[in-house]
């Protein structure tokens, strides 16, 4: 590998969409820089605040507690807590439960878990035999966001920042483009009004790629786990992500020319499709139709299961 592009050590890696060899000390810079950058457009700090990172125990959301407590731990005005979900996937989420509770721990954040046999009555390897109709990620989608927003409630929070990177980002606004669901585009995190009920979200990865997280977390040395969810096979994200990757690798920059065009047209889509008037289901979470998609889920497994 050639010189640094910044210096005259050893470059780690070559970033394709700007032409920049970087060592190790330039590549954690320039991760670190878009990271405050993130967090300083995504989350203002009026008073004291909680905020809850969700942890899976994978190199983002591993990262992102890294990152945040770096770059806000010092501050007396902020508190960080971390969320991990266990929906219950035999011989997967222990080890990565493990893992969050250890950096959380290393780092003096609160940890707390939430199941998802407490918020649906069952795991999500359950709701696997149940289905049929719904592949195991739709489940598993619709739980993970109750789970953390019960639990980030229960525990006061603020604001709730995940792990999700740009390649998530990018695969998100093709998907809901794609399927038409042009409201729900315009609902696409980072939230920046409150909904009742509703705790809002940051992403402070947002404009860094998956690739990167991953050589980030591995140059700082963070313990991660990088196991494939068993259920992963069957998600319908994996055809976008083929389809976006592939343009990347032949255009370098497309997915940051997504996201962009994405931030630009999203104030008119704000203003076609205000945040809905939100009701509470029979459950005591929002909903802006009679019953919430995971009492809906949950009905449409009980008359499976007879």
């Amino acid at each position: 590998m050639a010189s640094c592009s910044k210096c005259k050590n050893e470059a780690v890696t070559l970033i394709r969409y700007n032409g920049t060899l970087l060592c190790t000390k330039h590549f954690i810079d320039f991760v670190e820089r878009r990271v405050k950058r993130e967090i300083r457009q995504q989350l203002e700090i009026r008073g004291d605040v909680r905020i809850a990172v969700g942890v899976s125990g994978g190199k983002d959301s591993i990262a992102t507690m890294e990152l945040l407590h770096d770059i806000l731990g010092d501050r007396r005005d902020v508190e960080l807590l971390s969320i991990t979900v266990d929906e219950g996937i035999l011989g997967y989420r222990p080890e990565t439960i493990s893992l969050a509770k250890a950096q959380a721990d290393r780092l003096g954040i609160e940890h707390h878990v939430i199941s998802f046999s407490e918020v649906a009555g069952m795991d999500l390897d359950t709701m696997a035999e149940i289905a049929s109709d719904r592949t195991p990620c739709s489940y598993c989608g619709v739980f993970r966001r109750r789970a953390l927003n019960l639990k980030a409630k229960e525990l006061c929070v603020d604001v709730l920042a995940t792990g999700h990177n740009l390649d998530d980002t990018a695969q998100s606004i093709l998907m809901n483009f794609m399927r038409g669901d042009v409201e729900r585009l315009a609902r696409l995190g980072p939230h920046s009004k409150v909904q009742p009920g509703l705790i809002p979200r940051i992403e402070p990865l947002r404009q860094v790629p998956e690739k990167e997280c991953m050589l980030y977390a591995m140059l700082r040395e963070l313990e991660f786990s990088d196991a494939e969810c068993p259920y992963a096979t069957s998600a319908l994200r994996n055809e976008y992500r083929g389809i976006i990757d592939s343009m990347e690798a032949k255009h370098p920059g497309t997915k940051h020319s997504i996201v962009a065009s994405y931030d630009a047209i999203r104030p008119a889509l704000g203003s076609t499709f205000p945040p809905a008037e939100l009701g509470l289901c029979s459950c005591g979470e929002p909903t802006k139709n009679e019953k919430c998609m995971a009492c809906a889920m949950l009905q449409e497994m009980k008359e499976k299961k007879g």
